[in-house]
């Protein structure tokens, strides 16, 4: 009995400092996933210097949950550490996609690549709301560059042809990125001919004779 007390007390700790580690890393990702969707809508009104803070310290954060569950890999791999690390993915590309600059990858981030297909892509659907903007503004070679890079992201990510265990889910979150791009798409084309259409008006009045 004297054995099996012991066996007990070894495992009743590992589990207690399993579980404090758990509500810590549960603390932070929560933490991490609103300051990332506040980076994302800093960049949405153009705040650049406010969204690269926010996203630096979003990364600071990202490593001190790395640092919490490190001893535990089941914790790491857990579902809201990963979509916490998804919602950093997707800030950063989003961020990037909207000031045309270079997309980082995942060893960048130090995530695992399921969780940075997954946060690509939702990165690229996040773009229709940019898109969307910058044919506001009347800004159309903008949309029309958003709009070429959500493509490029989709045609890229549909050639990931693995199970669901191995992506992590990611075959919906395409189907759902190519409902947002072809919706995207008519959006674009729509604004295209109207701006065709005004200007062959005006070009017509131009040519018409004045009194």
């Amino acid at each position: 009995m004297d054995r099996l007390e012991t066996i007990a007390e070894l495992i009743r700790t590992d589990f207690e400092r399993r579980n404090a580690a758990r509500d810590e890393a549960l603390r932070r990702t929560r933490e991490l996933i609103r300051m990332c969707a506040t980076a994302i809508r800093a960049s949405h009104r153009n705040e650049w210097e406010d969204a690269h803070e926010i996203l630096r310290q979003a990364d600071a954060l990202a490593q001190e949950i790395s640092g919490v569950v490190e001893a535990y890999p089941d914790l790491m791999y857990a579902g809201y550490t990963q979509d916490a690390l998804k919602e950093l993915v997707e800030a950063h590309v989003t961020l990037a996609l909207a000031a045309d600059e270079p997309i980082p990858g995942p060893a960048s981030m130090g995530v695992i690549h399921s969780t940075y297909l997954n946060g690509l892509c939702e990165a690229a659907s996040e773009m229709r709301r940019r898109c969307l903007d910058e044919l506001r503004r009347g800004n159309i070679p903008e949309a029309e560059r958003l709009l070429g890079a959500m493509d490029n992201v989709y045609d890229m990510l549909v050639t990931f042809d693995f199970p669901d265990a191995i992506t992590g889910g990611l075959r919906r979150r395409v189907d759902q990125l190519r409902g947002v791009l072809e919706r995207t798409r008519g959006d674009v084309t729509t604004s295209l001919r109207q701006d065709r259409m005004l200007k062959a008006l005006r070009g017509f009045e131009k040519r018409l004779p004045h009194e």
